[in-house]
């Protein structure tokens, strides 16, 4: 089964070189897990509704992790 993360980071300010989320990710504010995309969803939208977000100083990102397959 896939689980979700819901993260919600601080956006960086744009200083001319490419962002790599891997070599150099975003500051973390809050991370929550969820067991279903249904349920991310919701917190998402959630977090989406911050005055942060909505002023774009922040930003809500939904990553799936663990298996993608029905399994043996």
């Amino acid at each position: 089964m896939t689980r979700f993360l819901v993260v919600l980071t601080d956006v960086r300010p744009l200083d001319g070189t490419v962002r790599n989320e891997r070599t150099m990710p975003e500051r973390r504010r809050q991370v929550v897990s969820a067991s279903s995309r249904a349920a991310a969803d919701r917190i998402a939208g959630a977090f989406m509704a911050l005055g942060m977000v909505r002023a774009g100083r922040q930003r809500v990102k939904v990553i799936a992790v663990g298996r993608r397959y029905g399994g043996c």
